[in-house]
């Protein structure tokens, strides 16, 4: 693109940033909806990941389950995890299509496991050899996988080695780590720079991409998004995935 493309496409980008990057718009119809029903950090962390995990398909259908699993956390999370034992899912029934108890039951340990060692947002931590975004989320596949696990529970943390675009774990990040004051993302982890995060790729955002030109490649994977973010960065560095709202929004609410 030519500097005048791009000067372009970011006042068209930025405008709509503004248009849905907003509670009263965006919350209501979105997954976010379940994690701001809480104030403590904590609570906000393991709601916004459980919720987030199972963030494909119907809408309405992940909020049924995301409100299924407040239930089984009787609507207090952190204090459910701290006394949270295998047994209590031993006869659960819940399923969100391939996620089921088995995964759920996975993941419960295994944020015990992370809220022992440090916290969840010490799980994210820099990767030795994989830099940014897609090396936290790997550092926080080895925290999850070192308690004992089904082979099966593995597919439902993406593994970006294997070309993902992580776009539920990216969402997640998202999530915890932009801070615009403007109340839709948290903005509650400060050691994660919001010029580290990477776009929740989705069907949404992939084919609005293309129809703005900064998408060729026609498979949603990791190449796909490295060549999305690198058109977003240079409309702004510091803070690239706010544009997740613009595209997201084109694609998802756009007539």
């Amino acid at each position: 693109m030519t500097k005048n493309q791009l000067l372009a496409l970011k006042e068209i980008l930025d405008a709509k940033v503004n248009e849905y990057n907003r509670p009263s718009f965006f919350i209501e119809t979105d997954p976010i909806q379940l994690p701001h029903r809480f104030d403590a950090k904590e609570d906000i962390e393991i709601v916004g990941l459980l919720v987030s995990t199972i963030a494909w398909g119907n809408r309405k259908s992940i909020l049924r389950s995301g409100e299924r699993m407040l239930e089984i956390m009787e609507h207090q999370p952190q204090q459910f995890l701290s006394n949270y034992n295998p047994q209590q899912l031993q006869n659960s029934t819940f399923v969100h299509r391939t996620f089921n108890a088995h995964d759920l039951d996975f993941f419960f340990r295994g944020l015990q496991h992370c809220y022992a060692t440090g916290g969840l947002e010490h799980s994210f931590a820099v990767h030795e050899k994989i830099p940014g975004a897609m090396g936290r989320i790997l550092s926080f596949r080895e925290k999850m996988f070192a308690v004992e696990h089904e082979k099966r529970s593995e597919k439902h943390i993406s593994n970006p080695l294997t070309g993902s675009a992580a776009k539920r774990l990216n969402m997640f990040l998202r999530w915890m780590v932009r801070n615009d004051a403007i109340g839709v993302d948290f903005g509650i982890w400060n050691s994660i720079s919001p010029s580290e995060l990477l776009l929740p790729l989705d069907v949404h955002t992939a084919t609005i991409s293309r129809k703005l030109g900064i998408l060729q490649r026609t498979k949603n994977d990791g190449m796909a998004l490295e060549e999305i973010m690198q058109t977003l960065r240079k409309l702004d560095e510091n803070d690239p995935v706010k544009y997740d709202f613009a595209l997201f929004g084109l694609g998802a609410f756009s007539d």
